[in-house]
């Protein structure tokens, strides 16, 4: 009898837990369609940007204020004005694969700068950089559009059009599939002025320039990019080099013989954003 008002006693318990757990009916297995819930935002894992500029003008960060031997490699992913799908599905044309190839041999973190068109037509590669952790990918214009009038002969973008060209690109970019774009961008040819930084500037990006550049090849040959490189680098640089079109070839050269070039001189090689967690004031 004691053995079974115990029995009693152990099912009445297993039964509550069930109830408590969701009442009768209720199935151990998890809902069919549910979906884990999102991670709560870490201060830690949230995209460093510059403070705000005065005025509501996008900040501007082009190097960091540093005694140790850092620098950022960054490379422009644009599409060349002739360029379409057809010459996109070419891959060698276009040239980022091999330059990608190279920085992974070496391991060698590096930001990259895409056009929203470049995403769009690109759709494979945009996804494979953006998902590997040694890259971090950021946004330029959807072409390659000028954002302050004559600059290096590109099409000139009006500036009511500039927020929403920069939003289009920005969504290009996560439609291709990165997961987390960095919240920074750079204007084409570094070309812009006070009216295309109060367009953007309520977008929170920053504005990404450079200090250091080999040039658009092929109108350099590779020597003399590596030398304007070496000897151009400082503590805090950012290096600018284009991935796609033409100077494709000549940057994989370039980071094939710079990275030891510098390493052997003790420097270390980071992303865009841990330069700018270096810098200044920021949010």
């Amino acid at each position: 009898m004691i053995l079974l008002i115990r029995r009693i006693a152990v099912l009445c318990v297993i039964g509550a837990a069930l109830a408590a757990c969701g009442g009768p009916g209720t199935s151990l297995r998890p809902a069919p369609h549910s979906a884990p819930l999102p991670a709560p935002p870490s201060s830690a894992a949230r995209p460093v940007t510059l403070a705000p500029a005065p005025e509501g003008l996008t900040p501007v960060f082009t190097k960091a204020t540093t005694r140790e031997r850092v620098l950022a490699l960054t490379f422009d992913a644009d599409q060349d004005a002739d360029a379409g799908p057809r010459t996109a599905a070419a891959g060698g044309r276009i040239g980022l694969p091999r330059l990608v190839g190279a920085l992974r041999d070496l391991k060698v973190p590096a930001t990259v700068f895409m056009t929203g068109r470049w995403a769009d037509e690109n759709h494979q590669e945009a996804r494979a950089i953006g998902r590997d952790p040694l890259f971090e990918v950021a946004g330029r214009s959807y072409g390659e559009s000028s954002s302050a009038g004559d600059c290096e002969g590109l099409p000139v973008l009006p500036a009511k059009t500039m927020r929403s060209d920069v939003e289009r690109t920005f969504t290009a970019i996560r439609t291709a599939g990165v997961p987390r774009p960095m919240p920074y961008f750079r204007f084409p040819g570094g070309c812009h002025d006070t009216l295309a930084l109060r367009a953007i500037g309520s977008l929170g990006v920053t504005a990404v320039q450079w200090d250091v550049t080999a040039g658009d090849a092929p109108a350099t040959d590779a020597a003399s990019a590596v030398r304007q490189v070496v000897d151009g680098v400082r503590p805090g640089s950012v290096v600018a080099l284009h991935g796609t079109g033409g100077s494709a070839a000549q940057s994989e050269q370039v980071v094939r013989a710079v990275v030891p070039e510098l390493r052997g001189r003790g420097y270390r090689f980071v992303k865009v954003s841990e330069l700018i967690r270096m810098s200044g004031v920021r949010r």
